[in-house]
């Protein structure tokens, strides 16, 4: 893909770092002349030293073309200028990074495709790492559903058996599917069948309709988040 990165800081960096590395054309905009020469001795990419809310550095970064645009500067009102020149060039997937939850429905209004706010994203993780210390990472869907990573232990009751013995057992509740696994650390993730067995120390991809509870990680030998319930 060739994408666009708005903003080298705290969290254009990261960003930045994993764009390259998965290969894409990465062009990067930064108004900062030191975060710029930081970014460009560090990545290889493009970096522009430049203001991007103006049109014309768009252009020379070669927003026409570009399949991506995400901006990630500690500004709205510099995002919300940047997402609005990239939809007037039609960008097919424009992000941005919000800092005021009140300006959510500008963003979308303006008709950026994904909104995030960076803030609550972070308090979401630590607090999840907190109360449920078994869950590897998680994304919520809709209001109590949740897909999570969580590894096999050793007593787990799930361990050893095939999906279709776990269900036989009773294991697998209603609304609690394992949709992937990885196994050793390496290779494509296995998609489980019903004749799939689970081993100890799979990593488990797994959804849950009423959420990562404390009962739903028992399945996987997790008694621990009982304690943080």
């Amino acid at each position: 893909m060739y994408i666009i990165v708005v903003g080298a800081g705290n969290i254009g960096t990261p960003l930045i770092d994993m764009a390259t590395r998965d290969e894409n054309e990465v062009v990067v905009i930064e108004k900062d002349g030191a975060k710029a020469d930081a970014a460009a001795r560090e990545y290889d990419c493009l970096v522009l030293n430049d203001d991007a809310t103006e049109m014309e550095t768009l252009e020379d970064a070669g927003v026409d073309r570009a399949d991506a645009l995400i901006s990630t500067t500690d500004q709205d009102a510099a995002n919300i200028m940047v997402c609005l020149l990239a939809t007037e060039r039609e960008v097919p997937a424009i992000v941005s990074v919000v800092h005021n939850p009140e300006h959510m429905n500008l963003f979308r209004r303006i008709g950026v495709n994904t909104i995030e706010h960076p803030q609550s994203l972070i308090a979401g993780y630590l607090y999840r790492a907190v109360k449920r210390p078994s869950i590897k990472d998680y994304m919520r869907v809709g209001d109590t559903a949740e897909v999570f990573e969580i590894t096999v232990d050793d007593d787990a009751p799930i361990a050893n058996k095939t999906l279709i013995e776990a269900d036989e057992a009773g294991l697998l509740p209603q609304g609690v599917l394992i949709v992937a696994i990885e196994r050793n650390g390496k290779g494509d993730p296995i998609t489980p069948r019903g004749d799939t067995e689970i081993h100890v120390d799979d990593l488990l991809t797994v959804y849950s309709q009423d959420g990562a509870t404390p009962d739903v990680t028992n399945i996987f030998g997790h008694y621990e988040d009982h304690d943080f319930a």
